[in-house]
């Protein structure tokens, strides 16, 4: 392998690595993104346990979705992503309509990501110190109110460092995506190592491509987590019964 071949092929075909590098990114963040969301609806769902007033109705609807929760996470959880893209991609391609590639990408990134951010989601919920949750109880605050002011703002920040971790496996994971011929990094890289016959220098600046996307990305990370582990200096747990009392007289304003 000669280094200035590598060189040369980056800057021939820096044009491809950049369409590459810009469609992982879209499709890694995007799905992330959307990912979370679906892990904070059904990790949240399956932390909430009914109340001790709640019907038999309840109860049963409640246990019903916690079955299905627990056969998504696993599903997805327990198989390659690259079956879960082939499977799903032309399942729908041929049996409901012809999408779009990016869209069927970002789709299948989403509900994967989902499977694991649910998990990490519930694990944070139930880190937070259930005290809070009955003093928040006891000053008033509904359950929606609870979790949406006091639990969950403290266990997004505690889930941040694993939260963070899977957008950095999805822009690596995303390569194998090539397999339905999206144009991502390593799509591109196939085609050009392909056209050069080039095989260890191509991958090679492909490998550094992504260390450079994920270094990046672990800086920026860091920062967030280092300003998020400022604000908890600066806003201690003693401070979140004060916290309740607000959120409980903004309510009674109401």
């Amino acid at each position: 392998m000669s280094l200035s071949k590598c060189l040369e092929i980056l800057l021939k075909y820096s044009s491809s690595f950049l369409l590459g590098v810009r469609t992982t990114l879209i499709v890694s963040i995007t799905g992330t993104i959307i990912g979370f969301l679906i892990g904070l609806c059904v990790g949240g769902f399956r932390a909430v346990r009914p109340d001790k007033t709640a019907d038999n109705t309840v109860r049963f609807i409640k246990h019903i979705s916690d079955i299905l929760a627990k056969i998504y996470i696993e599903v997805f959880r327990g198989t390659p992503m690259m079956v879960q893209a082939v499977f799903i991609y032309y399942l729908i391609y041929t049996n409901v309509f012809k999408w779009d590639k990016m869209f069927a990408a970002i789709f299948i990134i989403s509900i994967n990501t989902g499977a694991y951010m649910s998990e990490i989601v519930r694990s944070g919920i139930q880190a937070v110190d259930a005290g809070q949750t009955e003093a928040a109880r006891s000053l008033g605050l509904s359950s929606s109110q609870t979790m949406r002011f006091i639990v969950l703002p403290q266990a997004i920040r505690n889930a941040f460092p694993a939260i963070g971790n899977e957008l950095i496996v999805n822009i690596k994971d995303s390569s194998v995506l090539m397999i339905i011929s999206i144009t991502e990094l390593m799509f591109q890289s196939n085609s050009i190592a392909g056209t050069t016959y080039r095989f260890s220098e191509t991958y090679f600046v492909t490998a550094m491509i992504y260390l450079l996307l994920t270094s990046i990305t672990s800086l920026v990370l860091h920062l967030i987590e280092k300003r998020l582990n400022n604000t908890r200096t600066s806003f201690p747990q003693s401070d979140t019964n004060f916290y309740s009392m607000s959120i409980a007289s903004k309510g009674e304003d109401r």
